[in-house]
């Protein structure tokens, strides 16, 4: 998968299409076009980094139906929506249903340049995000039920000396599993341990 960012852009004007593609492009984005909000669901690729540019009013199936299917099938690209008969109602129902941003045609250019810019940054730190809490999962996974234990007693905040007498464990053992939890965890301080593993403890201790 190529790292340019893609735009899917969704308008059944083909003269709208054909200059926002022209102006999306200018500024290093891929884009790909669809006339069909069932075409478009149907095949556009959902893996892509990017955003998604929506019309509001189309013949069929309207923008605000495409956008609460997008949301409802866990599609994660932002979502800009377009309207040429915008009204607060119109925007305020975008909104809730999940949208980015909502701008009224004719298009302001920068507006529109400036919200995808936004919506691929968001959605870049969004995957970074995934990625970050799905290889935290991983590791965690590895540690033996003694080590979780440890872990959950580092997060509560107690200290070494705490632990071993917890755990009936010598201040020797103490310091070797919190050692090995950092190497497994791909720690490098105390404060990133917490951040990136507290979840995950209070959640087992939950289940």
């Amino acid at each position: 998968m190529t790292s340019t960012p893609l735009v899917q852009l969704i308008d059944d004007d083909a003269a709208v299409r054909e200059a926002l593609s022209l102006l999306i492009a200018t500024i290093g984005l891929r884009v790909q076009a669809w006339a069909d909000p069932e075409d478009f669901l149907a095949h556009f690729e959902r893996a892509a980094i990017g955003a998604i540019v929506l019309d509001m009013r189309m013949p069929g199936t309207c923008g605000l139906a495409v956008l609460q299917r997008l949301v409802a099938e866990g599609v994660d690209q932002p979502v800009i929506m377009l309207t040429g008969h915008g009204t607060v109602e119109l925007c305020r129902r975008a909104f809730k249903s999940g949208a980015a941003e909502f701008l009224e045609k004719p298009v302001d250019e920068d507006l529109l340049i400036e919200a995808l810019q936004n919506a691929v940054r968001q959605h870049v730190r969004s995957r970074e995000r995934v990625q970050a809490d799905r290889a935290a999962r991983e590791r965690y996974a590895q540690l033996s039920p003694r080590e979780r234990e440890v872990l959950g007693l580092i997060v509560e905040g107690l200290t070494n000396k705490e632990i071993g007498r917890a755990l009936v464990l010598s201040p020797r053992t103490v310091e070797t599993h919190r050692a090995n939890l950092f190497d497994k965890l791909g720690a490098e301080s105390l404060a990133q341990l917490i951040r990136r593993y507290a979840a995950l403890v209070d959640g087992e201790a939950a289940a």
